[in-house]
């Protein structure tokens, strides 16, 4: 492998002109497919197999008239203190508001508080509830103004009027994440670097990358059914190792010219080494992203397969792209003083040199000091509380949090997370008698407040029961209610002939934490399993894959230990911008794993590569170890501040779905980059020593030979020159 990819930097470096010419091509043919492609479609987030959503089809098929997907408003009032909501000027005031709603836009229907039911015992507090025609992604503007008009003219009648439910949702707000990201890459780069040209190739490049990879997923959105949202996980991943991948390459390229080589064999050199680790390095990453289809949510499949493509695209990119503009910059991608000879001696060791001799002379002590320290930091996932957020997640700031507390103060806590339990009476002789008795025997359940009377749709074969719990949504034992009814499934169905599903969104959100924690282990075997193969043909090790595994565990367990830290239990909160603490997301346990991993994989490809680089050209274990550090180190270093940059960007999301996704990538990565690769691994490798690179002979014979190392390439290349000089040798001479 690395001989074709010197032949392709190579190529790459000579015909500069034409492969610019067609990533801008390419880029601008994305770019009018983009603009000329219709609207992205809305997510569509389904679980299929679960209970929740075989009822949520149930209902689309026996309720045709009613959009079960379709949006909800819940607009709570609350009468001034010593007042009661269904007198006088309160009530006037409500109705009022009321007609207003069923005036607004997209409705499809809306529920006068003092004909439902809907107020509180003691008279303070009711609510109306409006549902629209159109799923939440979906709600225009005109839409929620009118919303937020309504609740003003109440709010000026002297009432306290929030609202909450799934038509005020809206596209996060990220901030310049983004670019608050590439400025913080773009200085690492210059004082990694120190030149403006070196620092300027790996943004411009990824820059290139992430607008080709998400002009294109906007292009195919409609045809592949990819969601706005795809677009968020790819140009994050895209734009993280798009820099890192072609700073690999810039750095190699400048080591090669400092050899003293001519552009083209340096830009050659450089693909066919650091080239060779990116594209192991990209395999990982595409190996944890595209496996996320274990998972069996579409959304989340849709969604890794979109961000592989973006990060294969940075690959590609970084191979054919880079050498190409290093042909462009010639000599002006090393510092001034290098071009003019005025370089310092470099006989003094570096950082990386000086603290790779400190840890392989320490390595016990480094070495347990880093895991203890690791497994300090993993101790609170021990108590991590899983789920999904709701509007009780909401900053206390927010209308939908509000009105979430004056719900759960007026009615209940359980108010806020009803249960729908679904009753398919089709096969059953008495349909009406049937579903009264579900009605009956679920009122007696533990924890259960209020079941609605049955609502039966127009044919009759199909009701509705509202349960409505005493505990929290989020609470366990609500989650133990639902599995309590569904447990009674079986006993319904013999006792009356009808079927018994429970959906809703808390039923979705307990099926969803569920699932996703039934394909982490199988999830976590795949791609730890693939990638420990495709690092055996790298590394030709067994024992440095398995070290490799380890750390990326221990790295992602302190990791989720610092999200639960900071997101449940509250540390270092307000620095962090967290109002409200609660569960962690169920989808970040498995999102983290792929992710991190396929990034932790980058770090351990690139710094090892060069490690075993140095062993097979003859030095001993130790000194490799120290040889990597000395060439890897810095940029490895630079590598993850830009990453831990970009990903930390997030962090100032007003979603805090978003904000723990990117704190959690941020701490995964730091902890994994400078206490896994740059403590514990080059301690390990000391311990080790040569049995580190130990394989059987069987298995070395059977596995394909990707000199990675650029063993090959050099003896190749080696032999080319003396065969040249031979050459010139027994040229006659002239006189």
């Amino acid at each position: 492998m690395a001989t074709f990819l010197y032949r392709l930097g190579r190529f790459s470096f000579r015909q500069r002109r034409y492969v610019v010419l067609l990533w801008i091509a390419l880029l601008a043919l994305a770019g009018v497919g983009a603009a000329s492609a219709p609207s992205a479609p809305s997510d569509n987030f389904t679980v299929p197999g679960t209970e929740a959503q075989r009822a949520f089809d149930l209902l689309h098929e026996r309720f045709p008239a009613s959009d079960a997907d379709g949006a909800t408003a819940r607009m709570v009032f609350q009468a001034p203190d010593g007042q009661k909501i269904t007198v006088g000027a309160s009530r006037a005031a409500v109705e009022h508001v009321v007609t207003d709603l069923k005036n607004s836009p997209q409705h499809a229907s809306v529920t006068d508080p003092f004909t439902a039911d809907a107020v509180s015992k003691d008279g303070t507090t009711a609510y109306a509830t409006v549902t629209y025609t159109a799923k939440s992604t979906e709600i225009t503007d005109a839409t929620h103004e009118a919303i937020k008009d309504a609740a003003q003219e109440g709010r000026d009648a002297g009432l306290t009027v929030e609202t909450g439910g799934t038509a005020l949702e809206a596209s996060p707000e990220t901030g310049d994440s983004e670019v608050i990201g590439i400025g913080i890459a773009a200085v690492v780069l210059l004082l990694t670097f120190g030149s403006l040209v070196a620092a300027g190739l790996p943004l411009l490049t990824a820059v290139m990358g992430v607008g080709v990879g998400i002009a294109g997923i906007t292009a195919l959105a409609t045809t592949l059914g990819l969601s706005s949202t795809s677009s968020t996980l790819a140009s994050m991943i895209g734009l993280a190792v798009g820099i890192d991948y072609a700073l690999f390459i810039v750095s190699r390229h400048r080591h090669e010219l400092m050899e003293g080589r001519d552009g083209e064999d340096a830009a050659g050199r450089a693909v066919g080494t650091a080239g060779s680790a990116v594209v192991f390095a990209g395999l990982t990453v595409l190996i944890a992203l595209a496996g996320l289809a274990v998972v069996g949510i579409p959304m989340l499949t849709k969604m890794g397969l979109a961000a592989a493509a973006t990060v294969a695209l940075a690959v590609l990119i970084a191979l054919t792209l880079i050498p190409a503009l290093l042909g462009f910059a010639g000599p002006k991608v090393l510092t001034r003083k290098v071009r003019k000879g005025r370089v310092k001696d470099t006989r003094r060791p570096n950082l990386g040199t000086r603290w790779a001799r400190l840890v392989v002379r320490r390595r016990v002590p480094f070495l347990i000091g880093a895991v203890v320290a690791l497994g300090l930091a993993a101790v609170p996932m021990s108590r991590m509380e899983l789920g999904l957020p709701d509007d009780g997640s909401q900053p206390v700031s927010t209308t939908q949090r509000r009105a979430y507390d004056m719900l759960s103060e007026g009615f209940g806590p359980g108010f806020n997370g009803p249960l729908m339990v679904v009753v398919d009476t089709a096969h059953s002789d008495h349909p009406k008698q049937a579903a009264q008795d579900v009605e009956k025997t679920v009122a007696g359940f533990p924890d259960v407040k209020t079941v609605s009377d049955p609502a039966f749709n127009t044919k009759g074969d199909t009701a509705t029961l509202t349960v409505v719990p005493e505990s929290k949504p989020s609470s366990t034992r609500t989650e133990d209610l639902v599995h309590v009814i569904r447990d009674h499934s079986d006993a319904f169905g013999t006792a009356t002939g009808a079927k018994v599903l429970v959906t809703g969104t808390t039923a979705m959100n307990i099926d969803v934490s569920q699932q996703l924690n039934d394909a982490l282990l199988p999830y976590l075997a795949l791609v730890v399993g693939l990638a420990f193969l495709l690092l055996m043909v790298v590394f030709r090790s067994i024992l440095v894959p398995l070290k490799a595994a380890v750390g990326f565990l221990l790295s992602v367990l302190a990791a989720l230990g610092a999200v639960v830290a900071v997101f449940q239990w509250g540390w270092l909160s307000g620095l962090m911008g967290v109002q409200q603490t609660g569960p962690i997301m169920s989808m970040m346990p498995i999102f983290m794993v792929g992710v991190v991993f396929g990034l932790a994989m980058d770090y351990e490809v690139f710094l090892v590569t060069r490690m075993r680089e140095a062993f097979v050209h003859g030095e001993t274990p130790g000194q490799a170890v120290v040889t990597g550090f000395t060439h890897g180190a810095r940029v490895v270093s630079a590598a993850a501040v830009i990453m831990i940059s970009v990903f930390a960007g997030f962090i100032g999301s007003s979603e805090s779905m978003i904000k723990m996704m990117g704190f959690g990538l941020a701490i995964a990565v730091a902890f994994d980059a400078f206490v896994v690769r740059m403590t514990i691994v080059p301690a390990v490798l000391a311990l080790l020593g040569r049995a580190a690179w130990w394989l059987p002979r069987r298995l070395d014979r059977a596995l394909p030979n990707v000199d990675v190392e650029g063993e090959q390439l050099r003896r190749t290349l080696a032999a080319q020159a003396a065969a040249r000089a031979d050459e010139q040798e027994r040229e006659p001479v002239t006189v």
